[in-house]
Formats: structure tokens, C-alpha cells, sequence
């Protein structure tokens, strides 16, 4: 993150944090003192969005899949008690 801005100076200078944006990477935007939001170009914001693929995807494409993973069931548990 480049920038941190106060909220209200974001609000008076929202073209600037824009730029910014467009220009040096993502904006950071506090209020009272906390990170609340962030402003990134709708480019950056695209890659990101497009990065997340499906969770079903990612499962279907790990060195995992086709392995069973089932509990094996031949040995009793050992019970507890809460």
C-alpha cells in the first residue's frame, strides 16, 4: 500500500486519491484511526477479482484430488467425556 489517507482529507481531495490510485497502486483510507477501505484502479481491482477461481476448481485441481480421504473406519474410536 502506498498512501494512507484520513477519511476527510479523502473526501476533499477524492481526485487526487484517485490519481493516486491510478498512478502509485492502491489507497488507504482510516477512519478514527483504523484501516477501512481501500482504493485501487478498476484494472487492479479486475486482476483480483479474476485471481479468485472457484473453490470446486481449486479441489478439482489439487495433487489431491482422486486420493480417498475417508476416515478409516476398521478401528473403534476411543471414547470421552465432556
Amino acid at each position: 500500500m502506498n498512501d494512507i489517507w484520513q477519511i476527510q482529507d479523502a473526501k476533499n481531495k477524492l481526485s487526487e486519491v484517485v490519481a493516486h490510485a491510478l498512478k502509485r497502486g492502491p489507497q488507504v483510507i482510516t477512519r478514527h484511526g483504523q484501516k477501512t477501505v481501500v482504493v485501487v484502479s478498476y484494472l487492479e481491482y479486475e486482476k483480483l477479482r479474476k485471481s479468485q477461481g472457484k473453490l470446486s476448481e481449486f479441489f478439482h485441481n489439487s495433487p489431491l484430488a482422486g486420493v480417498d480421504l475417508t476416515r478409516d473406519k476398521s478401528l473403534p474410536r476411543k471414547g470421552f467425556e465432556l
